[in-house]
């Protein structure tokens, strides 16, 4: 036996998300279907991170069981000839059998875009989430800090939420603007369901004046969902890659995929 590591890439307009669900379209669903066929296996992947319907990867992790006997460097030039277009394995690696990408330390980075234009434009409807107001920049920076640390992120996620906890670290939080661009980017050991998406809806509602940024903090200590802002559209967000701390098992390097 096996195991093999993927790096993933997909645009996630058309998928129903990353995890495997019946009767619909995933990222997960597809790659596992092409595998077995490939492989003439019964073959089930797992992700580092189950991203939401329209959300987009240039980097998530993917590890199989196989018994194959090819190469493990050819298995993604065998994937790609065979996925949709939407979806390109950037490599392909054998990995120690122990090798877990959801349970071994990482750092994840999710980038989030903002269109900020008085109109939206066509081409970048996909990718971002088009606000027409104007956005105080400063003020967001100074709503973010008290985001960043190590803190129970409850009123930031999804209510229903089923985890064993809801405390993870986010290590920074950068916000830049490059003409009509605003680019979020998060650095953190795990994020909630949504919770991204609800920590820019929630920056933006500060950037409109919704909110001054000291109320950022009252809403993350109050736990509740019900205070924060509305979750920002998925097709801004992206992950943009995960980096395996442990030395001992570094799987993935600094530099993006």
């Amino acid at each position: 036996m096996r195991r093999i590591l993927l790096k993933v890439a997909y645009d996630g307009t058309n998928y129903n998300g990353w995890q495997k669900q019946p009767d619909v379209v995933t990222i997960e669903g597809t790659i596992n279907e092409t595998l077995s066929r490939i492989l003439e296996e019964d073959i089930s992947i797992i992700g580092a991170s189950r991203t939401d319907a329209g959300v987009h990867a240039l980097c998530n992790i993917a590890v199989f069981d196989t018994n194959t006997s090819i190469p493990a460097e050819k298995i993604a030039f065998a994937l790609n000839r065979r996925l949709p277009r939407d979806i390109v394995i950037q490599e392909s690696r054998e990995v120690p059998l122990d090798f877990h990408p959801r349970d071994s330390e990482s750092i994840k980075t999710y980038e989030y875009t903002i269109l900020n234009t008085k109109f939206p434009l066509p081409t970048k409807r996909l990718y971002s989430y088009h606000v027409h107001k104007d956005i105080n920049i400063e003020a967001m920076k100074e709503a973010a800090k008290y985001l960043e640390g190590t803190h129970d992120y409850k009123s930031f996620c999804l209510a229903k939420t089923q985890v064993y906890t809801t405390v993870r670290t986010v290590y920074s939080i950068t916000i830049d603007k490059e003409g009509d661009i605003i680019k979020f980017t998060f650095k953190g050991n795990g994020f909630l369901y949504n919770m991204v998406r609800c920590i820019v809806g929630t920056l933006v509602y500060v950037g409109r004046g919704v909110y001054p940024p000291e109320y950022v903090k009252e809403i993350l200590e109050k736990r509740d969902r019900q205070e924060a802002g509305p979750n920002a559209p998925a097709q801004g967000l992206i992950l943009a890659n995960i980096e395996y701390v442990n030395k001992e098992e570094l799987i993935i390097r600094e530099d993006k995929c």
